[in-house]
């Protein structure tokens, strides 16, 4: 069996270069200790955006911004992006980047809690992309699952929590046994609703890949 860490190693070095200010950013928001989209999961976005050709998009979860403008890049910035941020510090930093790199008018930043803003949403989009907090996943579910259109994906990033989700709830330390819990519920769902059918790939930190029937 090929060690993971090589194998994704050899992988990562078969990507072209990718946009310079999207890598600039990128650096920019790890040396903050912004947490952004890994390279694994860079590329399967890529390819499905790509491969899907979205023109309206939803993401949970803005942080500073760059995996919205990595999507709408990846559009060949065509794609409507609606995208969604509790944390009051980081927004001011998103909304920066969207005019900084002339995204503004196609990312649209709505402020708060997914949980009261997703049900005051209309319309449907073609793709969701869930990086929000993971907990609050199932939570969110019922309404992406309502804007999400037939034949729509919705894209799940850090499903697989650094391995843990392996382990049992009593191996997991007590501060994380909610999320341990919940993200394994809302998996279930996913792979066992009569709204999706459901891939858990092991890019990144885990991805599921559920297309809307």
């Amino acid at each position: 069996m090929i060690p993971e860490e090589r194998f994704a190693s050899f992988l990562m070095s078969l990507e072209p270069e990718g946009t310079e200010w999207l890598a600039e950013l990128e650096q920019e928001a790890l040396a903050g200790a912004v947490p952004v989209i890994r390279k694994e999961t860079q590329q399967l976005l890529r390819f499905l955006v790509k491969a899907f050709r979205p023109e309206r998009i939803l993401e949970v979860g803005t942080a500073v911004g760059f995996s919205a403008l990595f999507l709408w890049e990846a559009s060949g910035r065509q794609a409507q992006i609606t995208t969604i941020e509790n944390y009051e510090k980081r927004i001011p930093l998103a909304r920066a980047n969207f005019e900084k790199y002339g995204a503004a008018r196609q990312i649209r930043l709505l402020e708060g809690d997914a949980v009261g803003v997703l049900p005051a949403l209309a319309g449907s989009y073609q793709m969701v992309f869930m990086d929000a907090a993971k907990g609050q996943y199932p939570a969110f579910l019922p309404e992406v699952t309502r804007l999400l259109q037939p034949g729509g994906i919705l894209v799940t990033d850090n499903v697989l929590q650094e391995g843990a989700l392996l382990e049992s709830r009593y191996a997991v330390v007590r501060r994380d046994r909610t999320i341990h819990a919940r993200m394994r519920d809302y998996l279930y769902e996913l792979t066992h609703s009569e709204d999706y059918d459901t891939a858990v790939l092991q890019a990144g930190d885990g991805v599921a890949l559920s297309v809307r029937k």
